[in-house]
């Protein structure tokens, strides 16, 4: 693969959020608790899921792999943020760039196309409630988990290929805490009108194909739900999906438009860069562990085993 002439320029200089020295401390100390409490909520909807058989369903099965999703996308774009914001040298080679660039890409992708899965799982839940476990296979549930991580990486991977081979020239500094594709495309002095309009594209075709999917779910869902005569009823059903809407809310319109803005001319890029990869990461966990009676329930009695299991060991002890 050509790395163009990428000698010209060895590495990029990341603005970050702040310039100010007290500032970026106090920065600092708040995406480190953000990051924290990110990683910690959803290695928790993991481990719950997982360790708890009442949880073995298929919309379980969707909800660990967007904690995991979730954990990579705050894993990939944080920790470099925290790095620079104590360091006085705030550079990144191109190669790493391009490399963080790749994962955002795709591990964003991939979540889109996920929770539009999600999305489908709810609307046979609700529209087609005994035929759920027929028509939600676990072969069902994998196959449109690795259709998602799939399509995902496809479309990183072709976006990120043909930024890999720009020229970037004397600008070399971006505004920016993390290095996405369109950020790119401002520091090349190459020709970036088929980049533009590849990512112009695949973006529109990501966001149609999985939101339409999204879409016809929730209308049949809202159909079937005012049908239900109960109020009680009605309020159940809309409950399996109000932490899904949450979710697609807070992800897909930060996302998208992050991605239909390829230059650096808008504090609002920054702003939805840090919803989509930093925000969401955090709120996902929250919003499925508060509005979720079952997730509630199962980390109750993980923590009552683990005390058990605590207390056995200390009286083997004594």
């Amino acid at each position: 693969m050509v790395l163009g002439n990428h000698s010209t320029i060895m590495e990029f200089i990341l603005l970050g959020l702040s310039a100010d020295p007290h500032i970026q401390v106090m920065l600092f100390v708040l995406f480190l608790e953000i990051y924290l409490l990110a990683t910690m909520g959803n290695l928790m909807m993991m481990m719950v899921i997982m360790t708890d058989s009442h949880l073995h369903t298929p919309m379980y099965f969707f909800l660990s792999h967007l904690s995991f999703l979730d954990l990579c996308l705050t894993s990939v774009t944080v920790p470099k943020m925290l790095e620079n914001l104590l360091s006085q040298k705030k550079s990144v080679s191109v190669e790493d760039c391009l490399t963080q660039a790749f994962f955002v890409f795709f591990i964003a992708g991939t979540e889109a196309f996920l929770l539009s899965a999600m999305a489908y799982d709810r609307y046979i839940a609700i529209c087609y409630p005994l035929l759920y476990g027929q028509l939600m296979s676990k072969q069902l549930c994998e196959g449109l988990v690795w259709v998602s991580w799939g399509l995902g990486f496809l479309d990183a991977l072709i976006n990120t290929l043909m930024a890999w081979n720009l020229d970037f020239c004397e600008a070399h500094v971006l505004p920016h805490f993390s290095c996405e594709v369109p950020s790119l495309f401002s520091l090349s002095c190459s020709d970036i009108s088929t980049n533009f309009t590849v990512l112009l594209c695949s973006t529109i075709i990501h966001a149609s194909g999985t939101l339409l999917l999204i879409f016809f779910s929730y209308a049949r869902i809202v159909s079937t739900i005012l049908s239900i005569s109960s109020t009680s009823g009605r309020s159940k059903a809309f409950s399996t999906c109000s932490s899904h809407l949450t979710a697609v809310s807070f992800f897909y319109g930060s996302a998208f438009l992050r991605y239909l803005m390829p230059t650096l001319s808008s504090p609002l890029e920054l702003i939805f860069s840090m919803q989509y990869s930093v925000i969401t990461p955090l709120v996902n966990p929250l919003v499925y562990s508060l509005k979720n009676k079952e997730i509630k329930v199962a980390l109750k009695r993980m923590l009552q085993k683990g005390l058990q299991q605590l207390r056995e060991q200390r009286t083997g002890r004594g």
